[in-house]
């Protein structure tokens, strides 16, 4: 029992290390899925073809948000080691990156959209129901993307400020800025989508609207701050030139890319998983849609905890100490399993009375409840594959992270699901229930992968040692 006790039970001082990070990030996250899930509530009381057509818009733009989450990644591992060494220089100099990137992968997502909308928004379409019905939730499902574009590069540059200063552990700001932003989307909503206090009763595309001009509130609210605070000193200065060292550049386009192809290909997999189970039916749309909703409200605690895996362990091994980075991979990965089981079979309790919220059908009602209940069994999976995704990342191990997030989606995932919903007349919750099982294999790889330390990587010496000789 000492032996278990010392190995995943942390002091008392590693717990308030990780309340001060996860806690803020849990409340950000907690207020922006609550807000999301009233945003949810709000466009269902317009009915199934307004939801189901939003639903398809967001699963699209999921795909340019995990892209833009994967692209700052690379330069978000330096960033956490930079601080843990105490390199403010190179801090701001992943930051630079982190801008660029921005802008890069904002064009193009906003390019893509634009050109291939139609295409890829009937692909969601051919399930079983009224071709009517199809045709109107493609309707709102343009209205909307369209009207979400603008947003594209404010949310990139908001999550450039709001990582950065994550890396470095401050989560109060970043926290701050997220809740007044989705209170003010939630504001937005109310007023835009059903026309109140005067305000035009603009549906959907409301809804887009309002989401936007949230966009440009936290960003707003972020540039102002980090200005203003003394104690976020070492981003003095950091606007001055977008100059970035070559060597740095190709040290974190080295361990940076792989995280960016996998977050692509990982959210291009999980959509084309949903496209998959939506082949069963037009209904499936309105049920994912709520399932996902409820998910992102409970998954803020394992989120939470990865966001301290990769700022503890990457401290811990940018200042080379490796004994520590192993202890606090250990205990933050028993902690994330010991809180998810709690929490999802709390919420497993629940599932049904989510889906009474929304003015859709009874069918989709029932569907969206088993979709909650057998995702809500699996959060302690969730969070075990989470935490080691994020552990063999902040060593820089992205080929391993890449082949461990994005080749199991596309070499099982997709495979197994794919054959379930075409080649099999499993009813759609079963093969949902069989297509989320695979996450098991996935949490004990993970699990196998942390065990043999090959994250264990101090790069910011590299990176002293390769700019010293770009230099001499």
């Amino acid at each position: 029992m000492g032996s278990f006790r010392s190995k995943f039970i942390g002091d008392r001082s590693f717990y308030k290390a990780v309340l001060a990070i996860a806690v803020p990030v849990v409340i950000q996250n907690s207020v922006t899925s609550s807000v999301n899930l009233l945003d949810n509530i709000m466009v269902g009381q317009l009915g199934t073809a307004q939801m189901s057509g939003v639903a398809i818009a967001n699963q699209l733009s999921f795909i340019f948000y995990l892209c833009v989450f994967g692209g700052l990644a690379g330069p978000g591992i330096f960033s956490a080691q930079f601080y843990g060494a105490k390199d403010m220089n190179g801090l701001r100099d992943c930051f630079r990156i982190k801008v660029w990137l921005s802008i890069i992968l904002s064009a193009l997502g906003a390019m893509v959209l634009l050109l291939w909308q139609e295409p890829v928004v009937r692909l969601f379409l051919q399930g079983e129901g009224d071709p009517a019905q199809a045709r109107e939730i493609l309707g709102h499902a343009r209205n909307y993307m369209t009207l979400m574009l603008p947003g594209f590069l404010p949310f990139a540059l908001s999550m450039s400020y709001a990582t950065t200063l994550r890396e470095t552990g401050e989560t109060m700001l970043p926290m701050k800025a997220g809740i007044v932003a989705v209170l003010s989307n939630l504001a937005g909503n109310w007023l835009l989508i059903f026309g109140n206090l005067g305000f035009p009763a603009l549906g959907v595309r409301g809804a887009a609207v309002a989401t936007v001009f949230s966009r440009l509130v936290e960003l707003g609210i972020l540039l102002y701050a980090v200005a203003r605070a003394e104690r976020l000193a070492f981003m003095k200065g950091v606007w001055r030139t977008l100059r970035v060292p070559r060597a740095l550049l190709a040290r974190v386009a080295a361990k940076g890319s792989p995280l960016l192809i996998n977050e692509a290909m990982w959210s291009l997999g999980i959509t084309t998983v949903n496209q998959i189970y939506s082949v069963r039916a037009l209904l499936v749309l309105s049920a994912l849609s709520i399932s996902s909703t409820v998910g992102n409200l409970i998954n803020v605690f394992f989120l939470s905890i990865g966001n301290a895996v990769a700022v503890m362990v990457g401290h811990s091994l940018g200042a080379g100490n490796m004994e520590k980075a192993r202890e606090d991979m250990r205990r933050l990965i028993f902690l994330a399993f010991s809180v998810c089981l709690a929490v999802g079979l709390a919420v497993a309790a629940l599932s049904p009375l989510f889906p009474r919220l929304y003015n859709i059908g009874d069918d989709a009602r029932a569907l969206a409840a088993r979709f909650i209940l057998i995702s809500s069994l699996m959060m302690p999976v969730f969070a075990i594959q989470h935490c080691c995704y994020f552990v063999l990342r902040s060593g820089g191990s992205t080929i391993v992270t890449f082949l461990y997030d994005s080749a199991f989606t596309w070499v099982i995932l997709i495979p197994v699901t794919y054959a379930l919903a075409h080649f099999t007349a499993v009813p759609i919750v079963a093969l949902f229930a069989l297509s989320q099982a695979t996450n098991l294999l996935k949490a004990a790889s993970g699990l196998l992968l942390v065990r043999t330390g090959i994250w264990q990587r101090n790069l910011t010496a590299r990176a002293d040692k390769a700019l010293l000789q770009a230099q001499g």
